[in-house]
């Protein structure tokens, strides 16, 4: 066998071993169709996205906010619908965070109302789709209209064994790592943990995200360049994408070219190379 068969033989094993891996989460999972260009074992298994400037599309526009963040939901539903396709098994949207309390009272109202609706209306799809959805944020300060309808999606797809929608509301990051500080000094007060044993796996399985792997891939709209308080520590060996594009314009296209642009990418982690298919350690 040549040098040149034996790479090919290796990508299309490792190929074949992604494609088996994303069916099991997805059955309808076919990469090679949809983006065949990008050899599967470079499709990021976990996509995160901040979706910015959806008041600035509709300003644009001469429109309302709220119009650009209605018109939002629709890209949220073709992105998840396209990711499926290529085979990820886990996209991460940051759709209210923290910070965002210091918006006008009515724009607030206006996105908790629309968070309710689209709870409501997107269980039986999601459930219909195998698609479970994870909630990540403290419900400590939102509405009990808000919280109630997310328990109720949460326990409608919690026997959902396919993809992985988690919504970050009311989150930030340092947030999260304080309240996983806390967990673990309440456990080392009560002897059910042992300082020394204080690693990196304790802290991530009292995170937000425990048992969900890592991002790979971390895409912003609307051209900004900050991590803006999210998934600080999950992200530490993320892929950032910058898409130029406000987020109601987001299409299955710009998500395409995000990947692409991720399989470019030489992945190191301080070494010499990633190597076709390796994936580094952080989450399950």
């Amino acid at each position: 066998m040549s040098a040149g068969e034996a790479v090919r033989t290796h990508d299309d094993a490792a190929a074949d071993a992604a494609i088996a891996r994303m069916r099991r989460v997805n059955p309808e999972a076919d990469p090679r169709t949809h983006l065949p260009d990008v050899h599967p074992a470079r499709i990021p298994r976990h996509i995160a996205i901040i979706m910015d400037g959806n008041g600035r599309w509709a300003e644009e526009r001469g429109f309302p906010r709220l119009f650009g963040h209605r018109n939002g939901a629709a890209a949220v539903r073709s992105t998840i619908e396209e990711c499926g396709r290529l085979g990820v098994e886990c996209v991460t949207l940051y759709s209210f965070s923290s910070e965002n309390w210091k918006r006008p009272s009515e724009e607030i109202d206006a996105l908790m109302d629309m968070c309710v609706m689209y709870c409501d209306g997107e269980t039986e799809a999601l459930v219909r789709e195998n698609i479970r959805l994870r909630v990540i944020g403290r419900r400590e300060g939102m509405p009990a209209d808000v919280v109630a309808a997310l328990d109720r999606v949460e326990a409608a797809t919690s026997a959902c064994t396919g993809p992985t929608l988690c919504l970050a509301l009311n989150y930030g990051s340092r947030a999260e790592i304080t309240d996983a500080v806390r967990a673990i000094a309440r456990d080392a007060a009560t002897g059910t943990l042992k300082p020394e044993d204080v690693d990196e796996r304790a802290i991530e399985a009292r995170l937000d995200t425990a048992g969900l792997p890592d991002p790979e891939l971390l895409i912003r709209t609307a051209g900004e360049r900050r991590v803006s308080n999210f998934l600080l520590w999950q992200i530490s060996y993320a892929e950032l994408h910058v898409a130029d594009v406000c987020w109601p314009d987001f299409s299955p296209d710009h998500l395409k070219d995000a990947i692409r642009d991720f399989a470019s990418r030489r992945r190191k982690f301080g070494g010499l190379d990633d190597g076709l298919g390796e994936e580094p350690g952080g989450g399950a």
